[in-house]
């Protein structure tokens, strides 16, 4: 029995390297030799992971189809590809009403056995609709983005984002980059970041940020004072920090939008002024992952260059130092895209 290497989450201190068999496929699957794995912020969000410790993470992956069963005539060996872990049923009341990732389907499934590992199988459904060829033109760090970049896309369309808008974005990791690359490529009027560690307001500011702020600072007067006193259209929450949703609420404009894209920890309550959201008659939206339609903008985005994203990877790291990696995201000081190359 051949194995690979793989890393297997216990908890954020404890990601150990370990074998595993290659898993073997079937007439309708595929096997992919992973050539590059991201480390989602997800991935380390510890009260969300634990319970199913141990586990073998990772879905931000692209590359090499090396095996290909017998009954699937779509895909070659040796093409380069992208493979999203969640798909659709495409025929459920949600998906026929364009909310895929509400799906029940979309929840439960995934690729084998995770992303962090050498080689992965791709069930017969995840070939029929999760499988996105790389352009010639892009490489695999790219093809890691793919699936954070498509949550991006979806975000800023469910929340009726167009060209000419002034867009808060809280939170400057890795989603909140990438939410103002997206905003500043479609077109924002002005593009304002917090976060509470100077590193990644730098960031925020390479990324296109016209203007920064400290997320401990009086974040609604800095944004008054930054539109003259217009406030934001539209305000991104890409952290779990609660106080980021109340800020959110407080620097919107009347008849603006609040967008809840990252999650705090169940049960988590914030409290706010619910008489000022009705009379500002703020929409409140929330948004989870990515559907095929967001993935396939995303590919063409990147590989077109219209949004480069090179420039957001911090550490590249052989699938040994996977704990090293894992450290680096949990602590969220001094990295910003990590990658594993196994």
């Amino acid at each position: 029995m051949k194995t690979m290497n793989v890393a297997v989450y216990y908890n954020n201190n404890d990601v150990r390297l370990e074998q595993r068999p290659i898993p073997n496929i079937a007439p309708d699957e595929l096997l992919v030799r992973v050539k590059a794995s991201g480390i989602c912020g997800s991935d380390v969000m510890e009260w969300y992971r634990i319970k199913k410790a141990p586990r073998i993470l990772g879905h931000e992956i692209a590359g090499d189809i090396v095996e290909v069963g017998s009954k699937v005539k779509t895909y070659k060996v040796g093409d380069r590809v992208f493979v999203s872990h969640h798909v659709p049923c495409n025929t459920c009341e949600f998906c026929l009403h364009g909310q895929q990732t509400l799906c029940h389907t979309l929840h439960s499934t995934n690729f084998d056995p995770g992303g962090f590992v050498q080689y992965l199988r791709v069930p017969a459904i995840n070939v029929d609709r999760g499988v996105f060829l790389l352009p010639d033109a892009m490489s695999y760090d790219q093809g890691v983005f793919v699936e954070p970049f498509a949550c991006a896309i979806r975000g800023l369309r469910q929340a009726g984002f167009s060209a000419g808008q002034r867009i808060l974005v809280l939170g400057s990791g890795i989603s909140g980059l990438l939410f103002i690359k997206l905003a500043k490529a479609w077109g924002a009027r002005q593009i304002i970041a917090t976060d509470i560690t100077a590193f990644r307001l730098q960031a925020a500011t390479r990324c296109g940020a016209d203007m920064t702020i400290n997320a401990r600072d009086d974040v609604a007067a800095r944004v008054k004072d930054a539109t003259a006193g217009h406030l934001a259209d539209l305000a991104v929450v890409s952290t779990g920090a609660p106080s980021a949703v109340q800020q959110a609420l407080a620097s919107v404009r009347p008849g603006g939008t609040v967008l809840l894209f990252a999650p705090t920890e169940p049960g988590v309550q914030v409290p706010c002024d619910l008489f000022e959201v009705w009379n500002k008659q703020l929409r409140i939206v929330s948004t989870y992952a990515g559907s095929p339609r967001d993935i396939t903008e995303a590919v063409s985005l990147l590989a077109s260059k219209q949004v480069e994203i090179e420039d957001l990877i911090t550490h590249r790291l052989p699938l040994s130092e996977a704990a090293k990696g894992f450290a680096l995201v949990a602590k969220a000081q001094d990295s910003i895209k990590v990658i594993l190359e196994p």
